[in-house]
């Protein structure tokens, strides 16, 4: 099976927010770990605090993680000031699409961002929402075992 995100880009940062506005885009959903922050790790940047507050000014943004550490999820949500929703089940669908309705959003006017082809392009696919794929956010410091996973993961992505 083969996956083609709308987008495939390097960065989280080289998302053209004016074209995602273009193409009707009201919602952002993103993907936590690897995406919006260090595995695990429970903190945002700096960096992507900011980026994340100029996004929120244009678009409705929350976070999509399949995630299930109690511990962990309640760091995040001490951190955090927009919808979070954790457990998500990525790829299925029914989860992401409860929360969506919860928002009143719109699938068709939402994109999904995430690092993993096989959990959060796979699910935006089967939402009928724009995708947008991203290299892991710590993707330099990552050990070289995680790398090889992510490129054989990357071995059934279309550009």
């Amino acid at each position: 099976m083969f996956l083609k995100p709308d987008y495939n880009l390097k960065r989280i940062y080289d998302i053209d927010l004016d074209e995602l506005e273009k193409d009707g885009i009201k919602a952002m959903l993103f993907d936590l770990d690897s995406t919006l922050m260090a595995s695990k790790s429970a903190t945002y940047s700096p960096e992507i605090l900011n980026w994340l507050e100029i996004v929120r000014k244009r678009f409705f943004i929350a976070v999509v993680s399949n995630n299930k550490n109690e511990q962990y999820i309640e760091k995040v949500r001490e951190i955090s000031d927009f919808p979070l929703l954790f457990n998500a089940c990525k790829p299925k669908t029914n989860i992401v699409s409860e929360f969506l309705k919860k928002y009143e959003v719109n699938v068709k006017e939402c994109v999904l961002v995430g690092d993993r082809p096989l959990t959060d392009i796979l699910c935006g696919k089967n939402l009928g929402c724009k995708t947008i794929l991203v290299d892991s956010i710590t993707a330099e410091t990552e050990a070289k075992i995680v790398r090889f996973v992510r490129a054989l993961e990357r071995i059934c992505v279309r550009r």
